[in-house]
C-alpha cells in the first residue's frame, strides 16, 4: 500500500520525502515499481493473446462486446472497453455490413394482411411470433435464395431454405417444413412476413390457415416492420459473403449450412440476449427445451 501510494503521488511529492516519511528504502521502491510494470506488460500481452484467439477462431465475426462476452464466459475478468482498446491497438475489426436489396415481388393480386405484429419483436415465450423473409446470395452461376424464420423469443432461425428458384415450393415452403420440426406451433401463433408473393400466395396461405397461425405482413416498401429478419440478413451477408471470393453453389450451400447450424443457433452471441448463445439463454430461462 505504501509504494502504491508513493506511485500514485509522484506527482505532487518528491519520491525522496515519501520513501522517508513512509520509512521505505528508495532501491526497495524502484524494484517495486520496475516489476509491477512488467507484471502489467506480461498481462496486456496474455490479454492480447487470448483477444486474438477468439477473434479469429469466430473467424473475425466479432466486435469488442462479444469478445467481452465470450472471454468473460471463459473466466476472464477484462471490460469491453479494455478489449476495444487492445482491437484498436492491434488493428482488428469485425466484418462489416454493406447495404443489400432485398428480393420481393408484391406485384400480386393476392390477400394482403394487416400488419398484426406491429414491430413488437420482443416476445416473452417461445412460438409466439415468427418472422420470415427471402433475400438472394450471389455466387458464380448466379444466385441462390435464402427463406428464413425466426422465433422472436430466442432468435433463433428454426426454419430456413436454399433454393435456385424463388418458386414458393422451393422457398418458403420447406422453410415451413423446418420450422415444424424444430417448434410447435402454439395457439394465436403469429406469422409475419413482407408482402412478397411467396408470403401471399394461396398455397402457402392455405398452409398457415391450417394451422389456424395468424397471418401478418410488413406495409409496403417498410423494412422496419420486419427488423428482426432484415438484421439477420445483414449479418450473414458481412460475415459471410461480402468480402470473400465468389463460391459456386454447392460450397455456398455447405457453408450457409454451417453458418446457421453450427454458428447461429449455436456458437454466436446474440447482443438481444445480453451476449448468450441461444442454448445458454433458453437454459437459463427454462421457458422452451433447447433443440439443437
Amino acid at each position: 500500500m505504501k509504494y502504491v501510494f508513493i506511485k500514485n503521488n509522484e506527482g505532487l511529492f518528491p519520491i525522496d520525502k515519501m520513501c522517508k516519511v513512509l520509512e521505505v528504502g528508495r532501491r526497495s521502491y524502484y524494484w517495486w515499481k520496475r516489476s509491477s510494470a512488467s507484471n502489467k506488460a506480461l498481462r496486456k500481452e496474455k490479454f492480447k493473446e487470448l483477444i486474438i484467439s477468439v477473434y479469429f477462431e469466430f473467424k473475425q465475426r466479432y466486435g469488442s462486446p462479444r469478445i467481452t462476452a465470450e472471454l468473460q464466459s471463459r473466466g476472464c475478468k477484462i471490460s469491453r472497453v479494455t478489449v476495444a482498446k487492445y482491437m484498436k491497438e492491434m488493428g482488428l475489426k469485425s466484418k462489416l455490413a454493406k447495404k443489400f436489396k432485398v428480393t420481393t415481388d408484391s406485384k400480386h393480386n393476392y390477400l394482403i394482411m394487416d400488419n398484426i405484429l406491429n414491430r413488437e419483436f420482443e416476445q416473452a415465450e417461445a412460438s409466439k411470433a415468427w418472422v420470415s423473409d427471402i433475400t438472394y446470395i450471389p455466387v458464380k452461376e448466379g444466385f441462390l435464395y435464402l427463406t428464413t424464420i425466426i422465433d422472436l423469443y430466442d432468435r433463433k432461425l428454426i426454419g430456413w431454405s436454399l433454393a435456385n428458384s424463388m418458386a414458393t415450393k422451393n422457398t418458403t415452403i420447406p422453410a415451413w417444413r423446418m420450422a415444424l420440426k424444430n417448434r410447435d406451433v402454439s395457439k394465436g401463433l403469429i406469422f409475419h412476413s413482407d408482402q412478397g408473393v411467396q408470403y401471399a400466395n394461396n398455397m402457402f396461405a392455405n398452409i398457415l390457415d391450417s394451422y389456424k397461425v395468424v397471418r401478418s405482413m410488413s406495409r409496403k416498401g417498410n423494412c422496419w416492420d420486419n427488423a428482426v429478419a432484415e438484421s439477420f440478413f445483414k449479418s450473414i451477408k458481412a460475415e459471410l459473403v461480402y468480402g470473400n471470393n465468389l463460391l459456386t453453389r454447392e460450397q455456398m450451400k455447405k457453408e450457409i449450412f454451417e453458418y446457421i447450424e453450427i454458428w447461429y443457433n449455436k456458437k454466436r452471441r446474440h447482443s438481444y440476449l445480453d451476449y448468450m448463445t441461444i442454448e445458454e439463454f433458453n437454459n437459463k430461462n427454462n421457458n422452451y427445451k433447447y433443440v439443437a
